[in-house]
């Protein structure tokens, strides 16, 4: 009796080893694989967010001019390539020209700063103070420079790095751009490795459900977010800029960042309202006008975006926009896509589970009492 425990303690105890072994041998191999993945992480996540929300686009390239897949993608790939770098190059250009020439002229002691107008002084919280450091600049850059030196470094060091970082942010999209190309062209071979990983978390019947509900979630958020986004900025550049705002460029980009991070466009609306009143020489009717228009235009998002979130999905429209705002909040512009994507689909599998307890204690599959 006493042999058959020894022997069961020490099958037991080489059992216990050999899967510990398995086991930390498959956790470490996990974690390398993590440490060698991570780097491409951003931009292949961007890369599959940007395939799934232009897979429609591919295909009415195809259906309209004829094309074949890997030539619809490789447009997809090379007009977005040039959307964007070609703004970037242009922008990067002429800022490095501007830049040399602003030092050369400062190194020769030819940089003047004209002085500001009365209308600075106007500006509400810092007018006073913006004419008077403008006011002292004009007079004696040197001496300017030299009384404000930290602080003109440690903003110049701060424009740098934000600069770096927003270039930074475009060459990985333009490269995730790309890679969203070579996704499009094996979009139908990467569907169906998709929808067996989705059978093998759950079944043959729910898994191509929750693929098409996660699919659907981030096209909807490109379009109803981002998409939305852009008709609000661009409605709202377009009224400011006909209603003789200064900064209406910048104030647009301004109401696009708005838009996309879920602030509301009002805000800025309200500041574009006053700059008009403050400066514009037109008429009370034209003002007044105006200010109805750009109220308005910046409520455009608010009409649209429940009409186009949750459309065609089977969860609720908050539910959408909770994950899209949420994932915003913890991780950025790709968060957003993130965490609509995983809540819709954490709410679908959910409401199923709860489907399926009630269906189990439900009175007709209860049996009959004896």
């Amino acid at each position: 009796m006493s042999n058959d425990k020894d022997n069961l303690k020490l099958a037991l105890s080489q059992a216990f080893t050999a899967s510990l072994i398995r086991f930390s041998t498959i956790a470490f191999i996990v974690l390398m694989c993590w440490w060698a993945f991570a780097p491409f992480l951003p931009i292949l996540l961007w890369a599959l967010v940007l395939a799934i929300a232009l897979f429609p686009v591919r295909n009415f390239l195809k259906a309209k001019f004829g094309w074949t897949t890997k030539r619809s993608s490789t447009a997809i790939a090379l007009i977005g390539v040039l959307v964007l770098g070609t703004p970037v190059a242009l922008v990067g250009n002429s800022l490095a020209v501007k830049t040399l020439q602003t030092y050369q002229n400062y190194e020769q002691g030819e940089l003047h700063i004209p002085a500001p107008p009365q209308k600075v002084k106007e500006w509400p919280l810092i007018g006073e103070d913006t004419y008077s450091a403008w006011s002292e600049a004009a007079r004696d850059l040197p001496n300017f420079i030299d009384k404000y030196q930290p602080q003109l470094k440690n903003a110049s060091a701060w424009f740098v790095d934000k600069a770096s970082g927003a270039a930074g942010s475009v060459f990985l999209l333009i490269g995730a751009v790309i890679i969203a190309g070579i996704m499009l062209a094996w979009a139908e071979d990467g569907t169906k490795a998709m929808r067996r990983i989705f059978n093998s978390f759950s079944d043959e019947h729910k898994g191509p459900e929750l693929h098409h509900l996660t699919t659907a979630t981030i096209r909807q958020v490109a379009v109803g977010v981002i998409g939305i986004a852009f008709l609000t900025a661009t409605i709202f550049g377009a009224v400011i800029a006909l209603a003789g705002v200064p900064a209406a460029a910048f104030l647009t980009v301004i109401a696009l960042v708005f838009a996309i991070t879920q602030l509301p466009v009002t805000i800025i609306a309200i500041v574009a309202v006053a700059m008009l009143w403050s400066s514009s020489d037109g008429s009370t009717v034209h003002n007044t006008i105006f200010s109805v228009l750009i109220i308005a235009a910046s409520l455009v998002d608010n009409i649209l975006k429940p009409m186009v979130l949750g459309r065609g999905l089977s969860v609720p429209m908050p539910v959408v926009l909770i994950g899209a705002i949420g994932g915003m909040m913890s991780g950025g512009i790709l968060g957003m896509f993130i965490g609509a994507a995983f809540l819709t689909a954490g709410y679908q599998v959910f409401m199923k589970w709860v489907d399926g307890e009630n269906d189990d204690a439900s009175p007709e599959n209860k049996p009959d009492s004896p």
